[in-house]
């Protein structure tokens, strides 16, 4: 998921400030930009300024409810994903979560997982998949919703073990990947062979550019990502 998050923005409403800190602290370190409220009014003035992708809220909060602010912003803003997190699970908010066409409705206490699920769910609802981009070079760049190649505006086809390596590499493009990952995820089975692993890259290199995929001797690989 992490790979698909890093070019999304939320923003999280929440009263509750060690709540807040603790949601906020796993958001940072999976989405492009977090932002944090304390109320309603609060968030409403920073979804104006920057227009999050995602945004999670408490119900009960001061000055203005999580729900009231939801349905301001929808009246408004029919793209943004809007995920309810309460103690409440009564029949009444269900309903009105319903009606304001919110994402997921999240139980509280809030756990990795729950944040997790509801996140997966949004981005299947975000319509412009290119914003799960990775850019390769000026030409090319991986999706990883789509799980594919576009160099030129044109999809690159790839075998099943390339778009397996090159997901792998994606998924983790911040650090080296090991050569026992790899082998993990490609060849799980029979084992990887040097000769298999050289055969695959070099398969990859005649397709994009050659400089995106970096061996890193005795370790494993790497992907570049281009900096826009």
């Amino acid at each position: 998921m992490r790979d698909m998050l890093q070019n999304l923005t939320l923003l999280y409403v929440e009263d509750d400030t060690k709540v807040r800190q603790n949601a906020v602290e796993y958001l940072k370190r999976v989405a492009k930009e977090v932002y944090e409220a304390g109320d309603g009014k609060e968030a409403i003035a920073l979804w104006k300024q920057y227009k999050p992708d995602i945004i999670i809220t408490d119900i009960n909060m001061p000055r203005m409810n999580g729900l009231d602010m939801a349905s301001f912003i929808r009246t408004q803003d029919k793209e943004v994903q809007i995920i309810i997190a309460t103690a409440y699970s009564d029949t009444e908010h269900l309903l009105r979560a319903v009606e304001l066409q919110l994402v997921k409705y999240i139980i509280k206490p809030i756990t990795k997982e729950k944040l997790v699920d509801a996140l997966q769910r949004s981005m299947e609802f975000i319509e412009d998949k290119s914003k799960f981009n990775l850019h390769l070079s000026q030409e090319c760049s991986y999706n990883a919703f789509e799980k594919n190649i576009v160099c030129d505006e044109e999809e690159i086809k790839l075998t099943k073990n390339e778009m397996l390596f090159v997901d792998l590499l994606a998924r983790n493009y911040n650090r080296v990947v090991s050569y026992v990952e790899i082998e993990n995820a490609i060849w799980p089975d029979d084992g990887m062979s040097q000769d298999a692993i050289r055969s695959l890259v070099r398969g990859l290199r005649k397709k994009i550019p050659q400089d995106v995929i970096e061996n890193i001797s005795g370790v494993g690989y790497k992907l570049h990502i281009f900096k826009r």
